[in-house]
């Protein structure tokens, strides 16, 4: 029997290693047909044909038979950048996204928008977002980010362009398009939470906070296209710095698809950064680094510099030049083969009558916002209403519902969102699930941007006539978003003073947040029994709060960002390093260091015990891995979901680290009563540290290892495991 089992298992590898080896000799093999037809093109394009390659969605070169790349948006579902074309479906921001814990849902939800994608001619999309939100919420693009943590950016991120791209014999199929991983790199690392605020670094943080995610994309996903931030990254922007863009992305990180520009950034050069003195010579400068394409949205010539007006003199002036230029098309070019463009013939596509959403896609949108749903506190078990016991019902706020838009697309939605075919406000999905069973009395109270009163009677009137309140606060894309940086967190404009008004009627209240950043909420942290944070859900948000409300959805999700106390305390994260220990304590003097709300927290309507964290084996060697299991059981009488997380610390090292880094997070289901055990892996991936030489290694000495259900010290379960040399 032992003879036979030898026999299977050996022919198994065998048959494995012949398939890999099959596979990577057809994808060099395609590679290289790739190649020598690009070289063949480039051969015979003149100067503006290569150029004009050399922005975005450029034209058909029906001479030499070269076809569009049309570009899109694709951050929670397809937007076609310069229209809101109706039908595509909108998924949550990504913020919430990452409130699920699961990768395998991005991943889901781009394979979806990638095919939305194709419906509508979109073969390129400049999404996902791999940004580490470095804790300062003024900085209006939080909402954009998967959340705080490395290790959680780099697992959504590798999802999402697996899903967008496809994988293996479906990688750039006709059922996929092209990722570009931004901002490459840094980003949120400003100084005063303004986009593209020049960032200012060392190569350690550099290197343990923003460049794992980019890592990853490229390493593992196989990212197409990457796309450098508008900032100056120490001195030197992004778009002409060859140290990021060659020797790290390009000759470190073995990334090989094409660098395009973020909107007018080459030009910005000039106009921004002011270190070349023309057009010309900022296009020169992006050229040498290895931007290849210029992204000028609106194609505006004023703004462009890969235009033949701005080069065509300076490159007859220095043939040298070509290089680049040839260098630039020939990526281009080689993305189009890879997605088959030249293959198949354009489809005849009416944007305003396709339907490139479908009722799957839309159902999914409702799953994912439901999975999101981060439930930060629930006094006395308000929640979930019980239908039965409730006559009236009132929905006050700014954001409880908004009408389809005659321009543009919804503010509820969040940034670089489409136009979809409707949008389910609270207020909408609230009747919807109580029918007439239930009063619904409805008020505004004020607007999100208003410092105006005038609405308080009516939503102080509304309450009172009812059993409850929900009361929906936050932001909207009129406050948050790209461009939308503030000096302060608290709620704008007279939100607060609203929810005020609102508690002192004495009715028991829900807070329901819509927003893409974290808040400083004290108030209804400190007075409203049960809030919910919702983040821009999507366009199914309002169905799934009504199905959590109601307990037909548990809340299962868990921060990815921590929650300020006040704009004061910003940056907040828990990635945090060790304090002055004198007579200051590492404490501010009149008020709370901690977050409000903490990075992994989040409640549920059942409850979860864990058991103590098992170690495989208590002691390895360096160059060995082994695992760290945990039992958790559901103790209340509802099923749940729970998002297991793993943090490692290197207790002695050779250089100073983070308390702890989260390095795995399960999610899993439990019936009441039931209990699963959850395993992780421990080796050099979780192990390792940069050393002074800057090189990652496992040094010898002890671990711990915390599991549990949030990253607060309370909430985790402790072991120690030890590496030998």
């Amino acid at each position: 029997m032992k003879k036979l089992v030898l026999v299977v298992f050996v022919i198994t590898t065998l048959l494995n290693c012949d398939s890999k080896d099959s596979t990577t000799e057809t994808t060099s093999k395609k590679d290289s047909e790739i190649a020598s037809k690009v070289e063949d093109l480039i051969s015979q394009m003149t100067l503006e044909e290569k150029m004009t390659e050399m922005i975005q969605d450029a034209p058909a070169n029906e001479r030499l038979g070269i076809p569009v790349m049309k570009y899109g948006e694709a951050l929670h579902g397809l937007w076609l950048v310069l229209d809101y074309y109706g039908n595509t479906t909108v998924y949550p921001q990504a913020v919430a996204c990452a409130s699920t814990w699961e990768p395998e849902l991005i991943k889901k939800m781009a394979t979806q928008t990638a095919k939305e994608a194709r419906a509508l001619g979109v073969t390129h999309c400049y999404s996902p977002n791999l940004d580490v939100f470095a804790g300062d919420a003024r900085y209006g693009r939080v909402e954009e980010s998967y959340g705080e943590d490395p290790y959680l950016v780099s697992r959504m991120g590798v999802a999402f362009i697996q899903g967008l791209q496809g994988e293996g014999d479906e990688q750039f199929d006709e059922n996929h398009v092209i990722a570009t991983a931004k901002h490459f790199v840094g980003y949120p690392e400003n100084r005063r939470g303004i986009n593209g605020g020049f960032s200012d670094m060392s190569e350690r943080r550099l290197r343990e906070v923003y460049l794992p995610s980019f890592e990853a994309a490229v390493k593992e996903a196989q990212v197409g296209s990457v796309m450098p931030g508008h900032q100056d990254f120490n001195g030197v922007p992004c778009h002409m710095n060859t140290w990021l863009l060659k020797d790290i992305l390009r000759d470190e990180l073995g990334f090989d698809g094409f660098i395009v520009s973020d909107n007018n950034d080459v030009g910005r050069l000039e106009t921004m950064h002011f270190i070349p003195e023309t057009r010309a010579k900022a296009a020169i400068l992006g050229l040498k680094a290895g931007v290849d394409m210029d992204l000028v949205i609106g194609k505006n010539v004023d703004l462009s510099t890969y235009h033949i007006n701005v080069l065509k003199d300076t490159i007859k002036q220095d043939p040298s030049l070509m290089k680049y230029i040839d260098k630039a098309t020939s990526r281009i070019l080689t993305a189009k083969y890879k997605l088959g463009l030249f293959d198949s013939k354009p489809k005849e596509i009416d944007e305003k009558t396709v339907e490139a959403g479908t009722d799957e896609h839309r159902d999914f949108a409702l799953e994912m916002v439901e999975k999101s749903m981060i439930m930060l506190k629930n006094d006395n078990n308000l929640l979930p209403l019980d239908l039965s016991k409730i006559k009236s019902l009132a929905v006050i706020g700014p954001n409880a519902h908004e009408e389809r838009p005659k321009k543009k697309t919804y503010k509820l939605l969040g940034g670089y969102s489409g136009l979809p075919p409707y949008y389910v406000s609270v207020l909408d999905g609230l009747k919807k699930k109580v029918g007439d069973n239930v009063k619904i009395n409805y008020a505004k109270g004020c607007d999100i941007d208003s410092f105006s009163k005038e609405g308080f009677p009516e939503a102080i009137s509304a309450a009172k006539k009812s059993d409850a309140v929900v009361l929906v606060v936050g932001s909207s894309h009129r406050t948050c978003g790209e461009g939308g940086d503030r000096s302060d967190l608290d709620l704008y404009g007279v939100q607060n003073e609203l929810v005020e008004a609102i508690h002192k009627t004495g009715k028991p209240v829900i807070a329901v947040l819509i927003n893409g950043r974290p808040l400083s909420i004290n108030y209804i942290a400190e007075n409203i029994p049960s809030v919910l944070e919702t983040w821009y859900g999507g366009m199914r948000a309002g169905d799934a709060v009504a199905n959590v409300i109601f307990g037909y959805v548990n809340p299962g999700g868990k921060l990815t960002m921590s929650f300020p106390r006040s704009v004061g305390q910003v940056p907040v994260t828990y990635l945090e390093r060790p304090d002055f220990i004198g007579s200051g304590k590492g404490k501010y003097r009149f008020n709370d260091k901690s977050p409000l709300f903490s990075f992994g927290y989040g409640l549920s309507y059942t409850t979860f015990k864990y058991g103590e964290p098992k170690l495989e084996n208590a002691t390895i060697n360096l160059d060995e891995s082994t695992t760290v299991s945990i039992e958790v059981t559901n103790t209340g009488d509802r099923l749940g979901d729970e998002v297991v997380q793993m943090y490692v610390r290197d207790d002695y090292a050779s250089v100073g680290r983070y308390f702890k880094m989260l390095k795995g997070f399960e999610r899993i289901t439990l019936k009441p009563g039931e209990t699963k055990t959850v395993t992780f892996k421990l080796g050099f991936d979780e192990l390792n540290v940069l050393n002074q030489d800057m090189k990652k290694v496992v040094e010898p000495g002890t671990f711990t290892i915390s599991v549990g259900a949030s990253s607060l010290e309370k909430d985790l379960k402790t072991i120690t495991l030890t590496a030998k040399k």
